[in-house]
């Protein structure tokens, strides 16, 4: 009995954890898109331009990329996450575009 109550408790709290896990994931990408939106607002107010607007990326959409200002960099997950890429246009305009990436997963422990 005591081993049945032991196997529980853990099964709980491993399902805990991963909630967790998942949950301060979001976090990070969420705290990590604000702090890239506020270094490209920096970078665009020390060149002199507006502040670019995030954009979603939708399939097929038409990109003017002139020059590659920042990309975020690869989140370290198992799963898919967000990433921006901020470029100047060839009208000189900044934009930001959030797109969806393949987290570089490490499972294997190499």
């Amino acid at each position: 009995m005591k081993l049945f109550n032991l196997s529980i408790a853990a099964l709980l709290l491993s399902i805990s954890a991963l909630a967790l896990a998942e949950g301060g994931g979001d976090r990070t990408f969420t705290r990590a898109m604000l702090e890239n939106q506020k270094a490209m607002e920096r970078y665009a107010a020390s060149q002199g331009k507006p502040a670019p607007v995030v954009q979603s990326y939708r399939y097929g959409m038409a990109l003017d990329i002139a020059r590659v200002v920042n990309v975020t960099p690869a989140a370290k997950s198992c799963e898919v996450v967000p990433s921006r890429m901020t470029y100047e246009d060839s009208a000189g305009q900044l934009k930001t575009i959030e797109y969806q990436v393949v987290g570089q997963c490490r499972n294997n422990g190499s």
